[in-house]
């Protein structure tokens, strides 16, 4: 368990290492570094190795010897599905509402498991909610997206609507149903609150660039949770004072802080050089919550 209360996935813990590692354009990670950092957030190097191979048997990878090293390349196929995460979890505020919302109904057959759970996990990454167990609803047009998601998914026959309701009291209803909308407002002040008491380690003049790196990763897994179970409702169907948007400009201005102290160190880390970084200058280290620009990274959907 991570210090924010939840479990951690080994598998999106990797996710967020190469997303790190992409952003800063680094395509080949040495397996020792990849286990090395994965030990450091609390994934045993056993199952660090056999998460990496499930991704590559998802095509996720290449791999060559360097000497007596094993270095794992990303694909275009890891490469594209890293970078759609990104533009997700850096997204801007939710676009105003359009009074329409896109509908999937779908079918699978009974004994493809497998197929019905990877079709649930695309739609709630797209920002999908269960109006019924095979009708899921998104306040955004995401039907491009969806079908995108699961055009390797045969089996799954979908219909995809545009549909709207009598007004805006019944948008806020459907809301409230598909969504456990309380929950995820005390997840997100919860987020807040521990970043507000992470900021002090954040900015300290000491954080080496390795433990920045660490920080940023740490960041983006925590941040990640929210982000995949929130439908991204447009401030029309929000409830008042909702703690998203306050949690989405305070997570870009942390993860922006954290690359400050290193900027890098992810290059390093995929060489499988850990040596520690210079600091930063002064103006860096004076950063405050209000203060910082944000940058992208890519994070894609878990796999399973």
């Amino acid at each position: 368990m991570d210090e924010s209360g939840g479990d951690i996935r080994p598998s999106a813990l990797v996710v967020d290492l190469l997303g790190d590692f992409n952003r800063t354009g680094c395509r080949e990670i040495r397996l020792k570094a990849l286990v090395a950092l994965g030990e450091e957030l609390g994934v045993p190097g056993p199952t660090m190795r056999v998460t990496l191979a499930r991704l590559r048997e998802r095509g996720w990878f290449a791999i060559h010897r360097d000497g007596r090293e094993s270095v794992y390349r990303l694909t275009a196929t890891g490469v594209g599905v890293i970078e759609e995460g990104g533009r997700r979890i850096f997204s801007s505020a939710p676009e105003p509402w359009r009074g329409e919302w896109s509908m999937v109904i779908y079918t699978v057959p009974e004994s493809d498991r497998q197929t019905r759970d990877e079709l649930r996990k695309q739609l709630v990454w797209h920002g999908f909610g269960p109006l019924a167990p095979a009708t899921w609803i998104c306040p955004q047009p995401r039907l491009d997206d969806i079908a995108g998601a699961t055009a390797n998914l045969p089996s799954a026959r979908l219909t995809l609507l545009t549909t709207r309701t009598s007004g805006l009291a019944e948008d806020r209803a459907l809301a409230g149903r598909c969504w456990d909308l309380e929950a995820l407002a005390a997840d997100y002040k919860g987020f807040v609150g521990r970043i507000r008491a992470r900021w002090p380690r954040y900015e300290h003049a000491a954080l080496d660039g390795r433990s920045a790196l660490v920080e940023r990763i740490r960041l983006v897994h925590d941040y990640r949770r929210l982000i995949r179970q929130d439908p991204q409702l447009p401030v029309e169907l929000q409830s008042t004072e909702w703690p998203g948007e306050e949690a989405r400009q305070l997570f870009r201005r942390a993860h922006a802080l954290l690359a400050t102290r290193a900027p890098n160190h992810s290059v390093h880390a995929a060489e499988g050089s850990f040596g520690r970084s210079e600091h930063p200058d002064a103006e860096s280290s004076e950063a405050t919550p209000g203060s910082v620009r944000s940058e992208s990274t890519g994070v894609g959907p878990v796999p399973g």
